[in-house]
């Protein structure tokens, strides 16, 4: 086999591989930039005339966001070409892990709640306004004319 053949083979084959690969992270450009283009157009509509309820608006926004989430995993960190069971099994903990956080948010704000609701003290404490000390002038000791 001649040198030079087998050197135009290996170019050949990087140019083809580095096109598919440029290919699909162009897609995913384009797929991620219209996603984003549709979520500022529906943040300016709401802005401007507060038509959508805002919690319809924030289900949404949390929608987009996992879909962009979807094809940044699946294109730039090579999931979408892997074996189900490998995708599984980074997928499965990433959802226990979300669920642990909601969970223990949701349990510190109902025990913030339940601790101003029952204990008399930090309710007092929490309704109580802080004064301010006063500003001395500089060089004279506070309480001392």
């Amino acid at each position: 086999m001649d040198s030079s053949q087998g050197a135009a083979t290996h170019t050949h084959f990087e140019k083809e591989k580095t096109e598919f690969n440029t290919k699909a992270v162009w897609r995913t450009f384009w797929i991620l930039l219209c996603i984003t283009v549709f979520e500022l157009i529906i943040a300016i509509i709401y802005y401007e005339t507060h038509f959508f309820p805002k919690h319809l608006l924030n289900g949404v926004f949390i929608i987009m966001t996992l879909a962009k989430a979807f094809f940044i995993v699946a294109e730039f960190m090579h999931l979408g070409h892997e074996l189900k069971n490998l995708i599984m099994t980074i997928a499965i903990p990433a959802c226990l892990f979300i669920w642990f956080l909601i969970a223990f948010m949701w349990d510190g704000s109902s025990y913030h709640d339940l601790r101003m609701r029952y204990d008399s003290y930090q309710y007092q404490q929490s309704k109580t306004k802080v004064v301010q000390p006063e500003k001395h002038e500089e060089g004279k000791k506070p309480g001392k004319e």
